[in-house]
């Protein structure tokens, strides 16, 4: 009794750390998260827009600040099956009339990029 104790534990233990182990009915899913953004949806920002214009291009940011309503910050995630993750972000600040002032991330208006890269 105490052996098949003993190779039961032990088998126990070696299997148990096996992430190599896939199981066939197992699926891994593409996990997506946040507000999906693309250069075309930048490049309609125009400064001197409203807070609703902004939101009716880009949607409802996932972070307004509480207490900053002069910021919306907009995030994408993605992780993919194979654990690749990907992520984007973009800040948009508004000026004391509400209306679009700034933008800083991973995308910019193509006019804007354009430039800095020109000057650079």
């Amino acid at each position: 009794m105490r052996n098949v104790l003993t190779l039961l534990i032990s088998l126990t233990v070696l299997t148990a750390g096996c992430s190599w182990l896939e199981f066939p009915s197992v699926r891994k899913v593409t996990i997506q998260q946040g507000n999906i953004l693309d250069q075309e949806m930048i490049d309609k920002l125009r400064p001197g827009m409203t807070q609703s214009q902004v939101q009716f291009v880009l949607g409802t940011p996932m972070i307004a600040d509480t207490f900053n309503k002069k910021r919306w910050d907009y995030y994408y995630s993605q992780t993919a099956r194979d654990g690749g993750e990907t992520a984007e972000r973009v800040t948009i600040y508004f000026d004391a009339e509400g209306n679009l002032e700034r933008m800083i991330g991973d995308y910019l208006p193509s006019s804007v990029a354009s430039e800095e890269s020109n000057s650079q």
